[in-house]
């Protein structure tokens, strides 16, 4: 018979939750097959707010029964990052410290927008005479902005396929917001024509970063197609999965 995992009021003074606490939280309640978490009487703060504001939800018990094992592995003492920040404090001889390492560790690669490569490209095509036009509404550019097509702010990319010239009106108005399947299958062609110039320009780059972005390892016969319906398959992703908002012209 169901019973609910209850958050006590001892429980609820842990930090708030987050996908790496989870397992903690988890393994410290009590369980029973399928499991529920129910709020009791607690201030609206951190997790108690959690708590209190959204209800109750379950869990096969085979999950719980996984998030038991992996959450160790993924935050705590036992998590590959904490062990490798050991190993790297052992082997500087006390020169790093544990929070040194960590913080180094989890730095994002990529910190800044970076579009001279792409503002090149862009710049090379308009003094070839060719008139460039916005990516997302087709307006003619007298002046253009580089849109990162899927956002900086969610994805960190810098990558000659994800940077495409819009006319500085409609890049204001798109901002972090995804753009939807429907506008990027109305704009292929445009997108299309944007890539092939890239790939025209630094074949190499474009070809490593596609590969690695959008196509895989596997070989396509079609880069195109097979590059145009992965990144519809993203933006789709962030959309429905993540509950990023969806972006029309």
């Amino acid at each position: 018979m169901p019973t609910s995992i209850k958050l006590s009021s001892a429980t609820a003074k842990r930090p708030p939750i987050n996908l790496p606490c989870c397992a903690v939280l988890l393994r410290s309640s009590r369980i029973s097959e399928p499991s529920a978490y129910q709020g009791e009487n607690h201030q609206e703060t951190g997790l108690d707010f959690l708590i209190f504001n959204f209800g109750t939800f379950s869990i096969p018990r085979n999950y719980y029964d996984a998030f038991s094992i992996l959450g160790s592995f993924i935050n705590g003492k036992d998590s590959i990052l904490f062990k490798w920040a050991e190993f790297s404090v052992k082997a500087s001889n006390g020169k790093l410290t544990m929070d040194k390492v960590i913080h180094e560790a989890l730095k994002s690669p990529v910190e800044e927008r970076e579009i001279a490569e792409s503002r090149n490209i862009y710049n090379s095509l308009k003094n070839q005479q060719e008139r460039l036009k916005c990516v997302w509404s087709g307006r003619p550019l007298d002046d253009y902005a580089i849109d990162h097509a899927i956002p900086f702010s969610v994805w960190r990319n810098n990558d000659l396929w994800n940077l495409l010239p819009s006319h500085p009106a409609v890049n204001n108005r798109k901002r972090d917001r995804i753009p939807s399947v429907e506008l990027i299958e109305n704009r292929k062609d445009q997108i299309l024509y944007y890539w092939k110039k890239s790939d025209e320009y630094n074949p190499e780059r474009f070809r490593r970063e596609l590969r690695f972005s959008l196509l895989g390892q596997d070989p396509a016969e079609n880069w195109e197609t097979a590059a145009l319906r992965q990144l519809q398959h993203n933006c789709q992703h962030l959309i429905t999965e993540r509950g990023y908002e969806a972006w029309e012209i």
